[in-house]
């Protein structure tokens, strides 16, 4: 006979009951994480977008406020001046694109008569235009059919509308209270830290407004440039609104990463192809050209002297911001990355490079002094 005082094989260890309690408090915590990040997700976003905007105008705050202004009269009169120049853009478009509309509908014939001669006579088909007007203009086409499904959609299309204006409402009074009360939030940050750490948190958030507002210049420099040049080519061509088309062109390929240079230059080629097709290819050869031009060129060095971040970084964390948060995160990934890169440079112990032919750069392309040694040697010392 077994001794009854003895420990059974069959009873299992005290720890396996913690683990099993453990694994499931750890299961229902995620579940309502996830809930709550689901839940709040465009609360952070909107409060993301207004911290990446009170960053940004926060220099031309302390100027005023350095001159006698409130900083909350400095901060309402930036955010009213970006509020009615962001107005008057989408307005000047909206006004050009909708009188375009108007004129293809009202004389669409022609416009498509023209269409159908520049493909048959530049790429050999035989298209019919008159058949193509009559399945545009056949009442149970699907042409027709596309324009009255779109006519239930008003309703939602201006729900969607006020919501984003009510974000938008939302984003200035949380960048209005971050900006205006800006020295109280840090004091009140800081008086419950170490002197030390009072310093680091500080010269971390000088950096974010630094790397911010350089990531706005150098986007400005070149959506000014692009502007410029695409302001030449549109007059020279021919193209209706030159002024407001460059200026969408530049504003857009710059301002939306990785997508916008697409989105910025459909928009005149349509609008010359509705004039003249061979005008609407010239407009979009120069719209390419450009941006090989820019890529090659331009954005390294407008990069390196204003943001010190490579290239092929700003590119990857652009994808990585969009693929996590869409438009907003690919706009707002890149002056982070410029952060966290200056930041890490600051890390750890540098040494001097040995001389190798992996090594070698050419000294024009050394980062100069005025890095403060955040760059590093590169290939090519933008980053």
């Amino acid at each position: 006979m077994s001794d009854s005082s003895s420990p059974s094989f069959d009873q299992m260890p005290r720890w396996v009951w913690r683990a099993v309690v453990i694994f499931w408090a750890g299961f229902l915590a995620t579940v309502v994480l996830r809930e709550l990040w689901q839940s709040l997700y465009g609360l952070m976003v909107l409060l993301l977008v207004a911290l990446f905007l009170s960053l940004a105008i926060e220099p031309g705050v302390n100027r005023l406020a350095a001159r006698g202004w409130r900083r909350g009269s400095a901060t309402a009169v930036i955010l009213l001046s970006v509020f009615v120049v962001l107005v008057v853009f989408m307005a000047a478009i909206g006004a050009l694109v909708g009188q375009q509309i108007a004129d293809l509908l009202g004389d669409s014939e022609t416009y498509v008569n023209r269409t159908v001669d520049f493909l048959n006579d530049n790429f050999g088909t035989q298209i019919d235009a008159g058949q193509v007007i009559a399945s545009l203009q056949d009442p149970n086409g699907s042409v027709q059919r596309f324009i009255n499904s779109q006519q239930s959609r008003v309703v939602d299309i201006s729900v969607t509308a006020l919501g984003l204006v009510v974000q938008a409402f939302s984003v200035a009074l949380f960048t209005f209270y971050l900006v205006a009360d800006g020295p109280r939030l840090r004091r009140s940050i800081c008086s419950r830290l170490s002197p030390v750490r009072q310093r680091k948190v500080l010269a971390t958030w000088d950096l974010a407004i630094e790397k911010t507002g350089g990531y706005l210049y150098s986007r400005a420099l070149l959506a000014g440039l692009s502007s410029v040049f695409h302001w030449v080519v549109l007059q020279t061509i021919g193209t209706r609104a030159p002024v407001a088309m460059a200026l969408w062109v530049g504003v857009i390929s710059q301002f939306l990463p990785v997508i916008g240079t697409y989105i910025a230059g459909a928009l005149p080629v349509l609008v010359t192809f509705i004039d003249s097709p061979q005008r609407a290819l010239a407009v979009l050869i120069a719209v390419l050209v450009y941006q090989q031009l820019e890529n090659y060129l331009i954005v390294p060095r407008v990069t390196a002297r204003t943001m010190n971040l490579h290239p092929a970084i700003a590119f990857g964390s652009a994808i990585a911001g969009g693929a996590v948060m869409g438009a907003v995160g690919a706009v707002l990934a890149i002056p982070g990355a410029a952060m966290i890169q200056a930041l890490l440079s600051d890390m750890g112990e540098r040494h001097e490079v040995v001389d190798d032919r992996l090594t070698t750069v050419d000294p024009r392309r050394l980062p100069s002094a005025t890095d403060n040694g955040e760059s590093g040697d590169t290939v090519d010392g933008t980053a």
